[in-house]
């Protein structure tokens, strides 16, 4: 990624980055957005017995990564955590989002209602905290328990379902960080999903997870 002018916008409203290098990239990331919906085009959702698991890994793992493909949906606050920016809802069956991460800031403990996450580090570094899933009959008060810790490095992929636990994301960097998601079955997107106090487990729904920007304009 050398060559790359990085310019934060100081409106707090997007990124805005000057590239130079490969001609090919917005290609290159609208053939990605193209390549995951027809992946997906006959199927419900990744648990569906036509969709290809390590198919769909592969494409974003093979992604040439460059901003000049998904600057234009890259838009943060920091005065959030993170901002949800929706590129693409793949026919209905999937959404496929740019997250842009504020430095210091992060998710909370979350899960993924009932839907499968393929997510992309697109620039910096993120850190994944995964947990035990809480259980749901016991009722008592305790912390919840970590499972695994690790630094998402740029470029990499990584699988998360709730049958895997509950995690948070969180940019522990000094500057805005960004990764592509692509969430199926949209379950999260309809129906919000569940956080969880890291202190007492107790679970809240969150009622609907909406977008900051939509198809590159915010919303």
């Amino acid at each position: 990624m050398s060559g790359i002018i990085r310019k934060l916008v100081s409106n707090g409203s997007s990124l805005a980055f000057g590239c130079s290098g490969k001609t090919d990239a917005v290609s290159d990331f609208d053939a990605l957005v193209q390549a995951l919906k027809d992946a997906l085009g006959p199927s419900s959702g990744l648990t569906s017995d036509d969709v290809d698991v390590e198919h769909l890994i592969r494409l974003m793992r093979e992604y040439d990564n460059n901003e000049k493909g998904w600057a234009r949906y890259a838009m943060g606050d920091e005065s959030r955590g993170y901002t949800r920016n929706l590129v693409d809802e793949g026919n209905g069956k999937s959404n496929l989002l740019v997250l842009v991460w504020t430095p210091g800031k992060g998710s909370p403990i979350h899960d993924h209602g009932n839907a499968h996450c393929l997510m992309k580090i697109l620039r910096g570094n993120l850190t994944e905290t995964r947990y035990a899933f809480p259980d749901a009959e016991g009722g008592k008060a305790e912390p919840m328990r970590v499972t695994s810790e690790r630094t998402l490095e740029e470029n990499g992929v990584v699988y998360m379902a709730d049958e895997l636990g509950v995690h948070r994301v969180w940019n522990r960097g000094s500057d805005f960080a960004v990764s592509l998601h692509l969430y199926t079955p949209p379950n999260v997107a309809k129906g919000g999903c569940n956080i969880f106090d890291p202190e007492t487990s107790k679970k809240s729904h969150i009622k609907k997870c909406g977008n900051y920007s939509a198809f590159g304009k915010k919303l």
